[in-house]
């Protein structure tokens, strides 16, 4: 009989120990280890405020990030907002920083650029193709508004993009001012922003939808909660998101008017 209940006491515990665990991507605004050392944190708070397991899924750049994406292999993402309109899976945005995203151009300080109609013709890195502030809506800007032509140079992160620029081996590039403001102060000191862009709503943390729906809101729940704590802001504040609200589908709507599919990339078949 002892023997019996000892099982059963067992079998309990181990089942009460068994957390629900679902992956967690990241677009890659940043190199990976500087991704891992800003989410791994949050994700840590996430586990303890909601009691599912959450495995973080980084990759070294946007495009492989976006085969995932397109496959539906992340459970939750935090992603470039047009994916909210090119969204094979159905994602379903939970949260966003109040602050919208504003693309830049930048260029270095002691460049003789004054204008984007000075780049025609030069060479403009960008981290890739769909990257929504520092490519689709520069590029869409410099083609549509500006009208020159130039060559884009594709370079896998924001991080790079920059440090293009500041060594010259680029005109310009693209950019936001959030991963602007994240760069040392040597690489950020030497450029100048030449160009900002229409503002569109910031990146939302997703979930596919086969993740029921008792978890995508324990989910928003738990990031808006974090919010409101010295410590929790702290955190959100490093991705950043420093007002994270909740959010919908229908607040990316206002990118359809921005003619963007022009410039999307999609993945070959």
């Amino acid at each position: 009989m002892k023997k019996l209940l000892f099982l059963v006491l067992f079998w309990l515990s181990a089942g009460q120990g068994l957390a629900e665990t679902y992956s967690f991507g990241v677009v890659p605004q940043f190199e990976q280890r500087k991704t891992f050392a800003i989410w791994k944190p949050i994700l840590d708070e996430l586990e303890r405020r909601t009691g599912y397991t959450f495995d973080l899924v980084t990759t070294p750049t946007i495009p492989a990030f976006e085969k995932l994406y397109n496959a539906g292999s992340m459970d939750f993402a935090y992603m470039n907002p047009y994916y909210m309109v090119e969204n094979p899976q159905g994602y379903i945005p939970l949260v966003r920083d109040q602050k919208p995203i504003i693309g830049i151009l930048v260029v270095r300080k002691d460049s003789p650029y004054q204008s984007p109609a000075d780049l025609a013709g030069k060479e403009i890195a960008f981290p890739s193709p769909n990257a929504i502030g520092a490519s689709l809506l520069p590029r869409a800007d410099l083609a549509r508004q500006f009208h020159i032509s130039f060559v884009p140079r594709y370079v896998k992160s924001h991080s790079s993009v920059y440090l293009h620029v500041a060594q010259g081996i680029t005109a310009a590039g693209g950019g936001v001012e959030k991963t602007l403001e994240e760069q040392p102060d040597n690489i950020r000191s030497s450029l100048k922003v030449l160009y900002t862009t229409r503002a569109v709503p910031s990146h939302p943390i997703s979930a596919h939808p086969r993740v029921p729906k008792k978890v995508r809101d324990a989910v928003q729940r738990a990031l808006l909660a974090m919010a409101a704590t010295p410590e929790g802001k702290a955190l959100l504040d490093e991705i950043p998101m420093t007002q994270p609200i909740a959010t919908s589908a229908k607040d990316y709507e206002v990118m359809r008017g921005f003619g963007l599919e022009d410039m999307f990339q999609r993945e070959a078949p």
